[in-house]
């Protein structure tokens, strides 16, 4: 099971990974913080200090086309804030 989907890479969590060391990812909607914790920790090399995770619901959505109404739901989603120990860093730009 793939606990790490994909690091959050925006405007917020840049400056909150230079000012406070935390992270954000999309993580496994089954995953607890214990698993994101050793799953960030083996695949970055990093020491986890804290963990807190978010559940997001889907948002009903809808548009109108030439075919009508059309509604749907967006996806449901779970993500994860790691705050790091000490002076680790995670470089997310690094593979660019």
């Amino acid at each position: 099971m793939a606990i790490l989907i994909k690091p959050l890479v925006t405007e917020k969590n840049t400056v909150q990974g230079e000012k406070l060391n935390r992270y954000g990812f999309i993580v496994d909607r089954q995953a607890n913080k214990l698993e994101i914790k050793q799953a960030v920790e083996a695949q970055y090399g990093v020491t986890v200090k804290d963990v807190n995770t978010v559940n997001y619901h889907g948002k009903r959505k809808s548009r109108y086309t030439k075919a009508g109404l059309l509604t749907g739901r967006a996806n449901h989603f779970k993500k994860a804030y790691v705050t790091l120990a000490g002076e680790d860093k995670i470089d997310f730009y690094s593979y660019i």
